[in-house]
């Protein structure tokens, strides 16, 4: 069977509420944002920094819902600074006949 990686999700121009740089790395999203687009804690998402290019990869960590946070923790930390506008991207295998209609949020 072969399979593909393909948009599953998209959080575009949310800002960094957050850094803490002592933890084992990953991001908190705020739970009613992860919950709109179907992203869990645990999964593992791209992050694209608006501001200053940084690309990186991770796992969330959900946030209390409607806190409006996103934080990065641990080394992610280094890849932005507070008010960094940032697009979060969740990525789904899929089988050659199967379809997902990726849901896309504006922050």
């Amino acid at each position: 069977m072969i399979l593909r990686q393909v948009l599953k999700a998209k959080i575009q121009k949310v800002k960094v509420t957050e850094k803490h740089l002592y933890y084992e790395g990953s991001i908190g999203i705020d739970g009613e944002i992860i919950e709109k687009v179907g992203i869990r804690s645990g999964d593992r998402v791209q992050v694209l920094n608006y501001n200053n290019g940084e690309r990186f990869e991770t796992y969330v960590i959900e946030e209390a819902g409607g806190s409006k946070k996103i934080i990065l923790y641990g080394p992610a930390a280094h890849k932005g600074e507070i008010g960094d506008e940032v697009c979060i991207i969740a990525y789904a295998f899929v089988t050659e006949d199967e379809k997902i209609e990726p849901k896309i949020l504006n922050g």
